[in-house]
């Protein structure tokens, strides 16, 4: 492999990164936080998605001029409308779920059913995408045959920023004081005068919300279906458990290293391959560090 193709490979890995680590986030909050198996992330990450689309066909009908900055708008109202269904998901289903992990997970695994037939009726069944705004246009030419799309670029900074926004408000913030509260003990957080039932819709609406942004950053990288949710919600846990339940740095990661790895042996196997390889390797951790990779530092 020459240099020129690894750094190109490399950065592939790094897209796939972008979607995974947005996505593991999000499921890390409600699945290693509040234990909850949440199978219908991959179709709150599609809505997201289609989010984003509808965004940008506002803007091309109405806001010509203005669709150098649909996609920053797309974001912020993907986010919006995904922490707003977590909101409601979480008052009307979820939250009479807690500590049933099996009813959750086959409850929420109908809700995806559901949804991916609402948005074939809705947006139809063929694959949608997005216009590339000017400015995300073309690529940096970073050596000699090696050029990398400015859009991926743009893409890996807002999953640092979306990181680093995460841990400030979990680790540097009130209410994230209050999510760390119940969630190590949460009679304890309770009786200091926490409203717990508000904390977790609002830990399960994040959640939710940052699926949300993942589902814009994929539009970035690949067209948008009504199916597309179910290729990535299972890497997702995969990521997530891999990382340890409850790390949120293990879960990013874990994220890095297995796009990585996905990148990288795409390229010498086949796609079917290179999932099996990695599960594999996965399931080999596990068995030595059942708690995940990163977990050693993880209060309990």
């Amino acid at each position: 492999m020459s240099f020129e193709t690894f750094v190109m490979q490399a950065f592939g890995g790094l897209s796939l990164f972008t979607v995974l680590a947005l996505m593991a986030l999000g499921l890390a909050i409600v699945f290693g936080l509040m234990g909850v198996i949440n199978m219908a992330h991959g179709e709150l990450m599609i809505l997201g998605a289609y989010m984003t689309y509808l965004t940008a066909e506002v803007f091309q009908q109405y806001f010509p001029a203005l669709m150098g900055i649909y996609f920053l708008v797309g974001v912020l109202v993907a986010f919006i409308v995904t922490f707003a269904f977590g909101m409601l998901l979480e008052l009307v289903m979820i939250r009479y779920l807690y500590m049933r992990p099996l009813d959750t997970m086959l409850a929420t695994w109908g809700l995806s059913l559901i949804l991916q037939q609402l948005y074939r009726q809705i947006f139809g069944p063929i694959d949608v995408s997005v216009p590339i705004v000017s400015w995300l246009q073309g690529a940096w030419q970073a050596g000699e045959g090696i050029e990398l799309p400015l859009s991926r670029i743009f893409i890996l900074f807002l999953t640092l920023f979306v990181a680093a926004s995460v841990y400030f408000f979990l680790f540097r913030s009130r209410w994230g004081l209050r999510i760390r509260a119940v969630t190590q003990n949460r009679a304890m957080a309770g009786a200091a005068g926490i409203n717990t039932a508000r904390v977790d819709a609002v830990t399960f609406a994040l959640g939710c919300g940052l699926a949300g942004i993942a589902g814009s950053a994929l539009t970035m990288l690949a067209s948008t279906g009504p199916g597309a949710g179910q290729q990535y919600v299972v890497d997702t846990f995969i990521v997530v458990v891999f990382g340890g339940v409850e790390s949120l740095l293990g879960t990013f990661l874990s994220a890095f290293m297995i796009g990585q790895m996905q990148s990288m042996f795409e390229y010498v196997l086949s796609g079917s391959m290179a999932k099996a390889t990695i599960l594999t390797l996965v399931i080999v951790v596990l068995y030595f560090r059942p708690n995940g990779l990163f977990s050693l530092k993880v209060r309990r």
